[in-house]
């Protein structure tokens, strides 16, 4: 059975709810990162974020530049932290028992990490050999979930869900979300679905 994020929250063993804390997943994953509180180790941008974010997407993400002084992330919010940058392709990995089901990418302005443009299927060998291996350190919960769904940029894992990508969930290829005030007459090839959340989207044009 697949929870949305708030049953996932509630059913999930608290023995795995690490999992979901981004910074604990960064900082098994050797990152070089920090809880709000501590010192960067040298004078860098970073990307600031929640530690745990039950409403999704990147809320109350931003990029910092951060001084490596005595109380140089103090002014940060608690309960926030700040992570080394990765630059690269961003991809949405479903796993179904540890075995990969769906690579989809995100495509997004610089400035936003909560306005997506839209979302492709991958089928580009060469970038899915990249990623396909079910990641190792969630290999102790890989036969007690069924569905898993990891974030990455480029190689690095960057975040985990216990559940699969809901977007796809029409047997779509593509997926553009339509926000608040936009245009809801799809383009060619497309077809308009409303799809509402909290962040202001309305709905999505979908490509089968």
């Amino acid at each position: 059975m697949i929870y949305p994020e708030e049953e996932v929250w509630k059913n999930i063993d608290p023995d795995d709810i690490w999992v979901l804390d981004k910074f604990i997943l960064a900082r098994k994953l050797g990152y070089i990162c920090g809880p709000v509180g501590m010192d960067v180790p040298k004078d860098d941008r970073y990307i600031v974020r929640p530690c745990k974010n039950a409403l999704g997407l990147g809320i109350g993400t931003s990029l910092e530049y951060l001084k490596s002084v005595d109380g140089g992330t103090d002014h940060l919010t608690p309960g926030y932290f700040w992570c080394e940058i990765f630059n690269g392709r961003h991809f949405s990995v479903d796993y179904q028992w540890g075995e990969i089901k769906l690579v989809v990418e995100g495509f997004k302005k610089e400035d936003t990490f909560v306005k997506w443009d839209r979302w492709e299927e991958v089928n580009d060998q060469p970038a899915i050999e990249r990623i396909i291996s079910f990641p190792e350190i969630l290999n102790p919960i890989k036969d007690k979930y069924e569905w898993i769904n990891c974030e990455f940029i480029g190689s690095h894992l960057i975040e985990v869900h216990f559940r699969k990508n809901d977007d796809f969930q029409w047997g779509n290829t593509s997926f553009i979300p339509v926000w608040e005030g936009e245009d809801t007459n799809p383009p060619n090839g497309y077809r308009y679905i409303e799809y509402p959340d909290i962040h202001g989207r309305i709905g999505a044009y979908v490509r089968v």
